[in-house]
């Protein structure tokens, strides 16, 4: 049995902050827009945040620990997104949805169905699954470099030195870099304060209780979508990162634990956890570790700061808030870069599933979005049409 003690790391701790930094900074301002979409009040918005803050941490640190490898969950991003695209539905409506979507993802882990739908994808649609996830954030980084070019030029060269001279601390360095430039640009007067979201206030999270009410229109319309969704746009790259990444984690109890707590948190305004992939890749990349069996503490520590940020609610976001945007995208750019590498040379490695990884990268990497679903559904599915294709053609 390992040891937390022996495999920490500040490696493992700053990949950590860097996974938790991306993750809110990049989509915590859809979240308030999907609870301000379902009539939730400014306490309301608090409580989400400490609902999902508290739900990612726990089952980030416990689903790490127990499996002692990096296991990382997070909220249902295109969840949110759908929600906040809802009219017409009332909190107590909503959160009735809520309730049934958690109990679909617990169902869908303990009858192990999504396990067998995973275990018939290709590793090389896996990984290009993933590469093609992740390569959009690599692109942002490089766009980045528009809006402040001097930024993301000095994370570069830091990235570069870092590479060279210190590997395992390239990342933390490309972090420090960053802020210590940031500042230096906001005292000048290049960056504003950013006003924090209207109404919340700035202070200790406080659980609020929403009564769910069940509404067949509702459940049909959102928990059904919410539930779809969240399988094929946030579990299905969550496994593809694992296994792109050399682990062997199972697949259907950490979906079954994320249900459950969403299931418990669900009328607080955890309205959906599922398994990481973006985040995750963070902590599963050699800049958490060189050693791949101490990765897990970069996920454990990922969910420390999940932990604090849901305890702290809207104070730690507004902290949060204050790091420039084009900062947020050169690290998450620049940490994802050897992962995006990795997982591309896995996909293009068999000559004869070489082309239907290409369409998986392509189509995923497009940020298509077709009938409510995500690219990374398409991807997949482009994928294996293509490989059922050419094995047909082998056949005959």
């Amino acid at each position: 049995m390992r040891s937390l003690r022996a495999d920490f790391s500040f490696s493992a701790v700053v990949a950590g902050f860097v996974a938790v930094l991306v993750g809110y900074s990049s989509s915590v301002a859809l979240i308030f827009q999907a609870a301000q979409a379902v009539g939730a009040t400014p306490a309301h918005m608090v409580s989400w945040l400490w609902a999902l803050g508290l739900g990612m941490g726990l089952t980030s640190i416990a689903l790490s620990w127990c499996y002692r490898q990096p296991v990382l969950t997070a909220w249902s991003t295109p969840g949110a997104a759908l929600i906040a695209a809802t009219s017409g539905v009332t909190l107590a409506q909503a959160t009735g949805a809520f309730v049934v979507c958690a109990v679909l993802l617990l169902l869908a882990g303990a009858t192990r169905a999504f396990e067998r739908l995973m275990s018939r994808i290709p590793l090389s649609l896996a990984a290009a699954l993933l590469a093609g996830v992740l390569a959009r954030f690599a692109l942002d980084a490089v766009l980045a470099a528009r809006s402040a070019p001097l930024l993301v030029g000095v994370m570069v060269v830091a990235y570069l030195l870092g590479r060279r001279w210190w590997p395992r601390y390239a990342v933390p360095g490309v972090l420090a870099a960053g802020i210590a430039c940031a500042l230096a640009q906001r005292a000048a007067g290049a960056y504003g304060t950013p006003p924090p979201p209207p109404g919340v206030e700035w202070a200790w999270a406080v659980p609020v209780w929403t009564p769910p009410q069940f509404d067949w229109p509702v459940l049909l319309g959102l928990a059904l979508p919410l539930f779809v969704v969240t399988m094929v746009s946030q579990n299905l790259p969550g496994v593809a990162a694992q296994r792109a990444s050399g682990y062997d984690t199972p697949v259907s109890p950490p979906v079954a634990v994320t249900g459950a707590a969403s299931l418990l948190l669900a009328p607080f305004g955890g309205y959906a956890l599922n398994l990481a992939a973006i985040t995750a890749a963070i902590c599963m990349g050699r800049e958490a570790h060189e050693d791949p069996a101490r990765r897990y503490v970069a996920a454990m520590m990922a969910g420390a700061f999940y932990v604090v940020l849901g305890l702290g609610a809207g104070a730690v976001v507004s902290l949060l808030a204050a790091f420039p945007r084009e900062l947020v995208l050169a690290v998450a750019g620049l940490a994802l870069l050897s992962t995006i590498g990795t997982a591309l040379a896995q996909a293009m490695q068999d000559p004869s599933q070489r082309e239907p990884a290409l369409l998986t990268f392509v189509v995923t990497l497009s940020g298509l979005q077709f009938a409510g679903i995500g690219s990374a559904f398409w991807g997949v599915l482009a994928g294996v049409i293509a490989m059922a294709v050419q094995h047909w053609r082998a056949r005959r």
